[in-house]
């Protein structure tokens, strides 16, 4: 199966990214390829760009994608929290610019081997580093109902949660639930007709949830705003793409932590705790697709894009 995926929001992040020929540039969710593609465009061959994927099947599909480029380019699978470790493998000090595309890829849904997709059976998997040992399967078969349903409710914000959460414990006293037909029928009888006749599909959030769960998406995000704004040159800029309200406060609340870090009491005259920021915001509001891009990719009706700039140097890696 083709590794096809359609870069949301591409022109406002190459844009916002002001890719210089010569930069160091890293796309810490590389998927099909696409925005790493638009960077290599960018980029001459004393340019540099790192793509990072938790998927081998995505690090395959644009290796070749890209091979026809002539900028160096390094292709790693890894966690994308994990740049700091990245940049000290290969010998590589700081970025000019990062951008994470942060979801589930167009592959990953559309390949049914893997799970991810409520609208095709499959064994529940999941997981978007096949080596993970968490799978969905062991997520609906061996949580708790309370673990269930507060997972359900936190991530995916399902007001259904409890009775979801129910009804899939007692489905698996049968035995165990092992594909995503079992899980969608489960939900499906959880939720009360007159609620699924508006809305989305009505497994969707449960399906979200358990997906941020089994690779654990949220924690993984938290860590890595943290890691790119350190590895981030002064006047480097970090563009992240999010999908759903909890990926979006967290970045929001991470930059506005990392522009204004001040803790002194506000009606103090001048700052005494000496803490100063290490970004600014580029963009004050997220920025979101328009109606032509909508209308050709609908999976991006829910896209919002986040930009910061550094605005100081810091030691971190130890290379001078």
């Amino acid at each position: 199966m083709e590794f096809k995926h359609v870069s949301v929001l591409f022109e406002e992040c190459m844009e916002f990214l002001r890719i210089r020929p010569d930069g160091v540039y890293a796309d810490g969710t590389l998927g099909g390829g696409g925005h790493s593609e638009g960077i290599c465009e960018r980029l001459d061959d004393t340019g540099c760009l790192i793509g990072i994927d938790r998927d081998e099947d995505a690090i395959g599909a644009a290796r070749g994608r890209l091979e026809k480029y002539s900028c160096e380019k390094h292709f790693v699978q890894s966690n994308y929290a994990d740049i700091a470790g990245v940049l000290e493998s290969l010998g590589i000090a700081g970025l000019d610019g990062a951008i994470l595309d942060l979801g589930v890829s167009s592959f990953q849904l559309d390949n049914k081997n893997r799970g991810f997709s409520y609208m095709q059976d499959a064994p529940l998997d999941m997981r978007m580093d096949r080596g993970s040992e968490l799978t969905a399967e062991q997520v609906v078969n061996e949580y708790s109902r309370k673990e269930l349903s507060e997972i359900i409710r936190r991530y995916g914000e399902e007001k259904w949660a409890s009775r979801i959460a129910g009804f899939i414990e007692n489905a698996r006293k049968d035995g165990p639930i092992t594909t995503t037909n079992q899980l969608v029928e489960i939900i499906k009888a959880a939720i009360p007709a007159s609620a699924r006749r508006e809305g989305p599909h009505p497994a969707k959030r449960t399906f979200q949830a358990i997906r941020i769960e089994v690779n654990d998406e949220l924690g993984q995000l938290k860590r890595a705003v943290e890691e790119f704004i350190k590895v981030l040159k002064p006047g480097g800029r970090l563009c992240i793409i999010t999908f759903h309200s909890l990926e979006d406060r967290i970045v929001k609340e991470a930059f506005a932590k990392h522009a204004d870090p001040c803790t002194c009491p506000k009606d103090l005259p001048v700052c005494v705790c000496g803490k100063k920021p290490d970004i600014t915001k580029v963009t004050s509001k997220p920025v979101v697709p328009g109606p032509e891009e909508l209308e050709a990719n609908p999976r991006a009706r829910s896209a919002k894009l986040r930009v910061a700039e550094k605005i100081k140097s810091v030691s971190y890696l130890g290379f001078k």
